[in-house]
């Protein structure tokens, strides 16, 4: 991953992670006001059984009904299934043993005391609970199933799952709804007394809201969303900044040529200044030749011959300087030709700088090697790459100085190796070399081998550079071999 690439991915982490935590704390504020509407729900649920069984004994105690077949207390438990059993005693009788075991005597004394129901508290824990109304001439006593105070299809849904329900009194506690709630995110906790004074009872509710209850699927739609807008934004600002570096070194590229064309317009100005004045020369010669009386015509002759061989130079100098700047169409027609021969002519060329420093020379390798290139290119990238090796090699001592050139073809291609015995390519130049205007050497211009390569990328090749493990620079140079005929 590129350093520019990280605060971006920052700046994902950042809104990833912040957008997470308030569309998280959002949902866990939602969950709890659902708890608290739950909780209320059953509260309310709760009181409303509570009062309506004050109202079933408040009914009992004012008809005092006989005991017929067709008692209503016998029909109560059918009407409200939480009634377990309906009790009455007369004032001349003592309750059953069983509820007289169970506190209901002392709930009804309690009563009488408080004017108003009140329950039996032994039973409370069992949940089975006796609540008691004492009246004249008989009390009354509703055994309550805790349980089954508010029917399954009324009670909350969330009430009945992870959830702990609960009622409490004075230390004692009936269970509802078992669930032991755990550490979590958010400890949720409701708990009011009914509203009844006879069953004066706490619902206690509690419930632990933790990271499996979390909006994954939301949270998961917010990262994909950050994702798709960072991604966004990020190649927004790639495509900007390239265009820009476009821009920055179209720039760049024409200060460059501008420079260019002034180094060769310098050159050119010193090249072309000796033979046009050897040219002037030789014609104002001929001229004063020819004005002389007898005219030497003879001498004229060879003054004329000699501004038209330094016009030739003249002439070279110029297509030399057209080819070095790689215009299309200045160079000559590319042909089949033989690497090898193409070599060994560039050597005899150089022939003599070779022998002055001494240089040992060896030319060998696949002399079939056919490829089509433009013969001059050609031979001006061979010359200057064996002429930087000639010079490279006045830094060694001279019995070690070696060039060696070869010639290898294999899999559609054909490769002129270039090595001399010389220091090498400096380690942090080496990238560089095939920069314009790139140099190592003290006045050098820099445009040699960037014009080498950009003549051997027209011809379809590469021209490549690198040291040799012995010691010395290697130029390979790769051209597509000529199909057969």
């Amino acid at each position: 991953m590129t350093a520019r690439a990280w605060p971006w991915l920052l700046a994902w982490a950042v809104l990833t992670l912040a957008g997470a935590v308030v569309l998280g704390s959002r949902d866990l504020d939602r969950q709890e006001e659902a708890f608290q509407t739950d909780a209320r729900i059953a509260h309310r649920l709760l009181s409303q059984r509570a009062v309506q069984h004050d109202a079933v004994l408040a009914m009992l105690a004012l008809l005092q009904p006989e005991t017929t077949p067709d008692d209503p207390r016998r029909r109560l438990p059918a009407i409200f299934p939480q009634l377990l059993r309906v009790e009455r005693r007369l004032q001349h009788e003592s309750w059953p043993a069983d509820l007289a075991a169970q506190g209901v005597a002392e709930a009804e004394a309690a009563s009488r005391r408080l004017r108003h129901a009140t329950t039996a508290e032994s039973g409370f824990a069992g949940g089975r609970l006796w609540l008691v109304l004492a009246a004249e001439p008989a009390s009354y006593a509703l055994q309550l199933d805790l349980k089954g105070m508010v029917p399954a299809q009324e009670w909350p849904a969330a009430l009945t799952g992870a959830m702990s329900v609960a009622l409490e009194r004075d230390g004692a506690r009936f269970v509802l709804n078992e669930f032991v709630p755990g550490p979590g995110l958010r400890q949720l906790a409701f708990r009011k007394p009914l509203a009844s004074d006879s069953q004066a009872y706490e619902i206690a509710i509690a419930r632990s809201v933790g990271w499996a209850d979390l909006p994954w699927t939301v949270l998961l739609l917010w990262a994909l969303a950050v994702t798709a807008v960072v991604a966004a934004h990020f190649r927004y600002h790639s495509q900007t900044r390239a265009r820009q570096r476009a821009e920055e070194l179209l720039r760049l590229g024409q200060a460059t040529r501008l420079n260019a064309l002034g180094e060769l317009a310098a050159g050119l100005a010193h090249e072309l200044n000796q033979p046009l004045t050897a040219v002037m020369a030789n014609t104002q010669a001929a001229g004063r030749l020819l004005a002389e009386d007898p005219a030497e015509i003879a001498t004229a002759r060879d003054a004329m011959a000699q501004a038209v061989a330094q016009a030739q130079r003249a002439a070279d100098v110029l297509g030399r300087l057209r080819r070095a700047i790689g215009q299309p169409g200045t160079g000559e027609p590319s042909a089949p030709l033989r690497l090898l021969d193409n070599a060994r002519h560039t050597l005899d060329l150089l022939e003599p700088e070779c022998r002055a420093r001494n240089v040992v020379v060896q030319l060998d390798g696949d002399a079939k090697a056919t490829v089509v290139a433009d013969p001059v290119a050609l031979e001006q990238i061979v010359h200057n790459l064996v002429s930087n090796a000639l010079q490279a090699l006045e830094c060694v001592p001279e019995p070690q100085r070696r060039l060696e050139i070869s010639v290898l073809a294999g899999q559609g291609n054909a490769v002129l190796r270039i090595a001399d015995s010389g220091p090498g390519i400096p380690a942090d130049a080496l990238p560089r070399v095939f920069e314009p205007f790139f140099t190592t050497r003290t006045g050098g211009l820099g445009l040699g081998l960037s014009l080498s390569e950009t003549l051997a990328s027209s011809m379809g090749g590469r021209l490549a550079a690198a040291n040799s493990a012995a010691g010395g620079a290697v130029f390979t140079l790769t051209l597509p071999l000529a199909a057969k005929q």
